[in-house]
């Protein structure tokens, strides 16, 4: 019986199936078996193997997925805001303790229209990435971005979010700042916007590091980004105690565009460049571009109070489910 191109999964999957091979060998050396067929525990254990290629081949496709939404060369959120936005202002700091450059946040024109737009910085080399902590964001910066969100709501401009994080900040130091408080309020807060709300995952989602900026009225995906609660290394650990099934934990967590989109968390997929946004950032911009404008025609038409209620509306019925 052929093991070969069983691919990457967990070890205690391999074991189970030689475990059953060598008790179907060890049977079929018992005088007392002599003759008996085992044509149907063979073909069951040939179907399981099967089974698990096909889940194999599967994972290793998303996998490429995930390893594409991580490419250094895919436009990042500072791309987006100045190949899309005209007239954009910086705002910075919390008012409280500091300020977070893994969160950019300001105001700026799209079609002549006024948008406040906050988004990820991962970095483009070595020095920016360790000085934007890797797109991983501390309570400032979702503090940042509530204050900066107060200020749309109050003169009526529209949230833009880019989204592109592996995960907020998971150090000591941001969890005595009040990490977990400061990213429910954040989720509090968009719930309450009176304003349209578009949110736009350009490369990873990352656990409540992305939720925080991700409560829209239409969230959006590029194909080739991802979305999840967890990373697949992490799931991997907690699940098999080893990275052997990494790439079945992607799998596993439904973190696709397409996933996603069939699930309901997100409204719509923004389709990339042949092969990934990375192979032409200024023709993915332009998408983004003709994507937020037509967004916001869509929404334009919502009183706030309609646009408030919306958002509620969809992120209840997420997970809700009628057998057909």
């Amino acid at each position: 019986m052929d093991l070969k191109k069983l691919g990457e999964v967990p070890k205690s999957y391999v074991k189970e199936i030689l475990n059953s091979l060598s008790k179907l060998d060890k049977l079929k050396k018992v005088p007392f078996f002599t003759g008996i067929h085992f044509k149907d525990t063979e073909k069951e254990l040939n179907k399981k193997i099967d089974e698990y290629r096909k889940v194999d081949r599967e994972s290793r496709r998303i996998w490429r997925i995930v390893e594409l939404s991580r490419n250094e060369g895919r436009p990042q959120c500072r791309d987006y805001i100045d190949g899309i936005f005209t007239d954009f202002t910086e705002l910075s700091g919390d008012r409280l303790t500091g300020e977070d450059r893994s969160i950019t946040a300001g105001i700026g024109k799209i079609n002549g229209i006024t948008t406040v737009v906050i988004g990820h910085n991962k970095g483009k080399d070595t020095n920016e990435r360790v000085r934007y902590n890797f797109g991983m964001s501390i309570p400032q910066g979702y503090r940042k971005s509530q204050r900066i969100m107060r200020l749309a709501d109050k003169f009526g401009f529209p949230v833009i979010t880019f989204i592109d994080t592996p995960g907020a900040h998971a150090g000591l130091e941001a969890e005595d700042n009040g990490q977990s408080g400061a990213i429910a309020c954040s989720i509090q807060l968009m719930f309450e916007l009176k304003v349209p709300v578009i949110a736009i995952l350009i490369g990873e989602g990352g656990s409540g590091g992305a939720l925080a900026l991700a409560i829209g009225n239409e969230v959006a995906m590029l194909e080739n980004s991802t979305y999840s609660v967890i990373s697949p290394e992490a799931c991997s650990a907690i699940l098999w105690k080893n990275p052997t099934g990494t790439k079945l934990a992607a799998r596993a967590l439904k973190m696709t565009s397409k996933n996603l989109l069939r699930l309901g968390i997100i409204d719509r997929i923004i389709n990339e460049p042949r092969s990934g946004a990375q192979n032409d950032p200024k023709r993915m911009i332009s998408i983004v571009e003709r994507y937020i404008s037509d967004a916001l025609k869509r929404l334009g038409k919502y009183s706030g109070e309609e646009l408030k209620l919306q958002r509620a509306e969809k992120f209840e019925n997420i997970g809700v489910f009628t057998r057909q």
